[in-house]
């Protein structure tokens, strides 16, 4: 996304949470007047916080929250999952990308837009084949927690999108994923610029199409 944002001339703020090298400092090196780079692990409030500090200074077009984990055998019963792994699918999920939001939304712009990567499987309609029950529940959850979220700020004239960017090959969405993210992010990063300036809460995929909630 940060690449495809660069293409388009934006200046792109993006975080990492290594301390070692990543895609996002290559791009960094390759268009120093376009890309900052500002550590940040969600799960530690922290570390928002001090986010927070180092952009005060600057108005956000765009507050786009990516993050995602799923717990290590994705395709276990409920009831057979650890507290301890439930319970970090769910902070960085759901918990962490709401603090992110809440913590940050005053630096974007009155026209501007808040988003955060959901996913399909956060769909309760349409979950008919079961699977993936942790990952599922904390993306349902993080999608309540914006509904919840909209309806606290039901004046704010900001568009507020929850992304459904379909499978695709990730290191989370793993080889077998049909979509590549080369064929895939610069339709979802036209879709995300097409809602601005539309207010209130929309669960979408990439294509702009509703997903059922």
């Amino acid at each position: 996304m940060a690449i495809e944002f660069v293409k388009q001339g934006w200046q792109v703020v993006g975080t990492v949470r290594e301390s070692g090298r990543t895609d996002l400092h290559t791009l960094a090196d390759a268009h120093p007047d376009q890309v900052t780079i500002a550590p940040l692990d969600i799960t530690e409030p922290e570390q928002i916080s001090a986010l927070h500090e180092q952009l005060s200074n600057r108005v956000l077009d765009i507050l786009f929250v990516n993050s995602g984990i799923a717990n290590r055998d994705a395709s276990a019963p409920i009831a057979q999952v650890s507290t301890d792994e439930f319970m970090h699918v769910m902070l960085t999920n759901a918990l962490g990308v709401m603090r992110a939001v809440d913590g940050l939304q005053d630096l974007v712009a009155a026209d501007g837009l808040i988003g955060v990567m959901s996913s399909g499987q956060g769909s309760i309609a349409n979950n008919t084949n079961g699977g993936f029950e942790v990952y599922r529940a904390s993306k349902a959850a993080l999608n309540q927690l914006m509904r919840s979220y909209a309806a606290r700020h039901a004046d704010d004239p900001r568009a507020m999108v929850l992304m459904a960017p379909g499978w695709i090959r990730t290191a989370l969405g793993g080889p077998n994923a049909p979509f590549s993210i080369e064929e895939t992010i610069p339709t979802l990063v036209e879709t995300l610029l097409v809602q601005r300036g539309k207010s209130g809460l929309r669960f979408i995929d990439r294509f702009g199409e509703t997903v059922p909630w």
